[in-house]
């Protein structure tokens, strides 16, 4: 067992930082970043040892979409929130775990070292006080099942930066990673390149008017798209500090009510 204590929880959050400041970059099809080993391969092991039972995941997708529904009304993405109010009734080990993940990747120095990292998108987008505005991040665990699709998209206004993190236990399933595409003039896009879904391999970029990355419509048996979706979000206002605080409460609201089987 993985002994977890403040000296672990400082080697991981050290470990990430290290690993986005020498991450090599890529300006095609738009800037971002390759993750590879951003985990202490201890850990990523632990990691791959506790994911939370099926029951303890919730639907991460908007009841609008039932594209991304199965016919008996079950999400094909769902998610723990890697926060320790959410990921309380994990035991033992479990929980150990993912608090100390979700505690590193909310670390302030791994945001100031992806802030530094993607500092030309972010400069576009909010000029020189890019190092300036406030974010909140948000880590998720996410499960994705046969049949899941996203299409083109290059993420919301909300978002400041986008990372995912890969966590497959092998090499099997590669082919199922995000696609990341070009638009052309006719309004069509062109793919570019696809990350490898490999273990504890992964991307970031500052989200921008260019960003589009797509995930094909998952082909799966007896297996799923494991990953860590972790999401900084605008937080540079009152209105916006209100919006992420307030989700975040009423996404811990539902999930006491989901574990209490109300």
């Amino acid at each position: 067992m993985l002994s977890i204590d403040g000296g672990t929880q400082a080697r991981l959050t050290q470990h990430i930082v290290q690993c986005v400041e020498t991450a090599k970059s890529n300006d095609t099809p738009f800037f971002h970043l390759v993750l590879d080993g951003i985990f202490p391969d201890d850990i990523y092991e632990r990691m791959l040892d506790n994911f939370p039972a099926p029951d303890t995941y919730r639907s991460a997708i908007r009841k609008h979409n039932r594209a991304n529904f199965n016919q008996d009304g079950t999400a094909r993405r769902v998610k723990v929130d890697l926060f320790p109010e959410y990921i309380r009734h994990l035991g033992g080990e479990q929980k150990a775990v993912w608090k100390m993940v979700g505690a590193a990747l909310c670390a302030p120095e791994v945001k100031s070292a992806f802030v530094r990292r993607l500092s030309s998108g972010l400069r576009r987008r909010f000029g020189d006080r890019y190092e300036r505005v406030g974010m909140f991040p948000v880590p998720m665990l996410t499960r994705d099942t046969e049949g899941y699709r996203i299409r083109e998209h290059t993420d919301t206004k909300w978002k400041v930066i986008t990372v995912q993190l890969y966590l497959p236990r092998d090499e099997s399933l590669d082919g199922i990673g995000t696609v990341f595409s070009e638009k052309l003039p006719d309004g069509t896009f062109r793919r570019v390149k696809q990350m490898a879904f490999i273990p504890n391999h992964g991307y970031a970029f500052a989200v921008g008017t260019d960003t589009w990355h797509s995930v094909d419509a998952l082909k799966l048996v007896n297996a799923s798209r494991d990953t860590i979706l972790h999401t900084y979000y605008v937080d540079d206002s009152i209105g916006h500090k209100l919006r992420n605080r307030g989700r975040r409460l009423g996404n811990f609201a539902k999930n006491e009510l989901r574990a209490h089987g109300i």
